[in-house]
């Protein structure tokens, strides 16, 4: 489980094998607000991690002995969004330009293998063409002056 700080009353968690981001807010001593992004908690689990939370220091020493009832325990509300996610501009500057690169990359192989493919036709050809010219006999015009045999 990784943490992160994000507000003075905000932390950031994320549980890798639940693939679940976590925001644990405190507003005041008697409140804590969990946010995750997928509902994959149990009740035992939820329990855990709000005791594991105050022994941290996270939150409240009082939810130390949290055992998920409201009787005699401070509140902690679960909710299940995901709108708190933001992704930082500089990320997204990041992306884009990627993405542009590799687009232009794709466009010019596309061009360089379309090029292969239209024009090997036509330099086989001429090849073939050339290599005909080379094995066909000299005319009499075409022979030097010293090979003539007059």
């Amino acid at each position: 489980m990784r943490t992160q700080k994000v507000s003075p009353v905000g932390f950031d968690f994320y549980f890798p094998e639940l693939d679940t981001l976590v925001l644990v807010e405190c507003d005041d001593e008697d409140t804590v607000i969990v946010r995750a992004t997928r509902d994959n908690f149990s009740e035992q689990r939820k329990i855990r991690f709000i005791r594991n939370l105050a022994a941290e220091g996270f939150i409240p020493d009082a939810f130390q002995f949290y055992s998920g009832s409201a009787a005699g325990f401070p509140e902690v509300r679960w909710s299940i969004d995901y709108s708190w996610l933001e992704i930082p501009e500089a990320v997204k500057r990041r992306a884009n330009r990627f993405m542009g690169r590799a687009l232009v990359c794709g466009i010019l192989l596309w061009i360089a293998a379309m090029r292969c493919v239209l024009f090997s036709g036509a330099v086989a050809a001429s090849a073939s063409a050339a290599k005909a010219r080379l094995n066909a006999p000299l005319t009499e015009a075409q022979q030097s002056p010293a090979n003539r045999n007059d």
